[in-house]
């Protein structure tokens, strides 16, 4: 009889420990985030596109953070791919070249984030973000 209460009280905080875990953003899961980038080339008046060949790709976890967790290389045709992670909040970014009249003294910057909120709620769900364009001086 005691040896069937301790298999009971086992199982029952098993149950009640996993019952309370709550998994949040990030790797461990089954859902994709892909798309594409599209580098615009800027040749006086003219702009050329073409795939962003070996551009990195950075992923935020969350909505929280400020720093990127992850990040992949695009493929000869642009396309990337964030595997296996959990549903919720991601935020992908690419870095992308500024104008050079739009830099000033104040703000010298050679480059800006080019930044999408993505949220996904199913497992299994490949989510498509489709083409983030960016720019070349």
């Amino acid at each position: 009889m005691m040896h069937k209460i301790k298999l009971f009280l086992f199982l029952f905080l098993l149950i009640f420990t996993f019952s309370f875990c709550s998994k949040v953003e990030g790797p461990g899961g089954t859902v994709t985030i892909k798309g594409k980038v599209i580098e615009r080339d800027h040749v006086g008046v003219n702009i050329f596109e073409y795939p962003a060949v070996d551009q990195d790709v950075y992923i935020i976890y969350g909505n929280q953070n400020s720093f990127y967790d992850d990040d992949v290389k695009t493929s000869y045709d642009g396309s990337f791919e964030f595997r296996y992670l959990q549903k919720g909040n991601y935020q992908i970014f690419v870095y992308s070249d500024v104008n050079p009249s739009d830099q000033t003294p104040d703000n010298p910057s050679a480059t800006t984030a080019v930044l999408e909120t993505v949220s996904v709620s199913d497992n299994n769900e490949v989510y498509d973000m489709g083409t983030i364009y960016i720019d070349k001086y």
